[in-house]
Parts: structure tokens; sequence; C-alpha cells
């Protein structure tokens, strides 16, 4: 596994196989992970993270879940065991994460069972998620999942898609839910945003982010 940096102190490891993306924010002695795959490659994550450093010296660790899919917090207790992490979400996913309805979760499709969990900070629309010194604002954006939401980093024009926008597509709205009409509005919504990179739940990095969006909104329409 190749470690990308994306900024000096935002680490990109990409999904392996179906887990997806796990992306590492460091902030002085505080450091946020958003979300942390299936759990099957944990170890893989965090050794990687650890060798490169980003696990050093850190005191607290927050957990952010974009949403309540398998593939994106199947690896939560692992991680939390390990760093002894706290966890953050959209109230609306800390609920499905909380209650443990696999079939909303999908754990089913993965051959697996979802632990239920408590969720620590649990997030309106435009409420922050602080770590360290860098604030990260809640943008709630349903329609691949009800809870769906991204973080966006104003300071750096960075936003944390999760499963709402991909490059050149968006995420699937037939999954427990899911609308199609609150994706396109959540998209409308993003677009206006000012971003630089879009760091999505799976695949390469989005870096023409209204274009990008526009693209996906002409092909909904």
């Amino acid at each position: 596994m190749v470690p990308i940096i994306i900024r000096p102190n935002i680490l990109m490891l990409r999904g392996i196989h179906l887990d997806s993306n796990v992306y590492f924010l460091k902030s002085g002695s505080e450091l946020l992970i958003v979300d942390t795959g299936t759990g099957v490659y944990w170890n893989r994550y965090l050794d990687v993270a650890k060798r490169e450093g980003w696990l050093q010296g850190v005191g607290r660790v927050v957990i952010f879940n974009t949403h309540e899919h398998f593939d994106h917090v199947g690896g939560n207790l692992i991680f939390k065991e390990k760093l002894n992490a706290e966890f953050a979400s959209h109230i609306l996913t800390a609920k499905v994460l909380e209650e443990g309805d696999d079939y909303v979760i999908l754990s089913y499709y993965y051959g697996r069972k979802f632990e239920p969990h408590k969720v620590d900070i649990k997030l309106e629309d435009g409420e922050k998620v602080k770590v360290g010194k860098v604030k990260l604002t809640l943008i709630h954006t349903p329609g691949h999942t009800r809870g769906s939401s991204c973080l966006y980093y104003e300071e750096e024009r960075i936003m944390f898609t999760g499963d709402t926008v991909f490059a050149g597509t968006y995420g699937r709205t037939d999954l427990p839910t899911g609308s199609q009409e609150k994706i396109v509005e959540s998209l409308e919504l993003l677009r206006d945003f000012d971003v630089r990179l879009g760091l999505p739940g799976h695949g390469k990095v989005i870096k023409n982010w209204k274009e990008n969006i526009e693209k996906i909104l002409r092909v909904l329409k």
C-alpha cells in the first residue's frame, strides 16, 4: 500500500478490495480518521500510518463516519480498541450505528454482522468536528443514505465526501434510506462550495470540483 500525502497533515490510504478509502488528518497531538473500511484489512492501514509517523505523539483520536454502510464502518471497533478512539457522525447515522440494523448497514452483503456501538459526538448540519487546531464543518448530504454527510475543511478548501460524490459519478441511491431526489439536492448544495480537492469514499481524488458536479447533475437531470 502506497500512502498518499494530500497535505502535510492529511494522509489518504486507498481502500483495499471492498473497503472505503481511509483518511488521517493530524493536528498537534490529535488525529481525525475518516471511515475505517470493513475491518478486514485494519492492520494494514494502521501499520502504514504507524510506519509513516501518523500515530506518533497522538493523545486523542476521533473517528468520523461519513455514513453507516459496512465498507465504511466495519473497522470501527478494532480501530477504537487499538487507538482508544471516540466516534463522531451525523445524528441520523449515529442512530443506525447504535441500533446496529444490519439491513441498513449492509453488513449481510459482506457476510458479517455489525456490532452496535455508542457514537460519542452526534452532529447536525453545520456543526463542527474539532481536532487540535482544525475545525471541519459537517455538511448533511442525504441521498446515498439518509444521514450521509461530508466534512468541509474550509481553511484548505478540502471536502471529505464519503459516497455522496466521486470523480465522475455519485453514490447509488437504490439502497435502504437512499433517495435520487435528495442526492440531486445535495449535489446542488455541494457545487457551490469553494473546494480545491474532494476526498471521496472510493476512487481517486476529485480535482475539478464544480465541473465534476455539474457533469454529474446533467446526467441525473
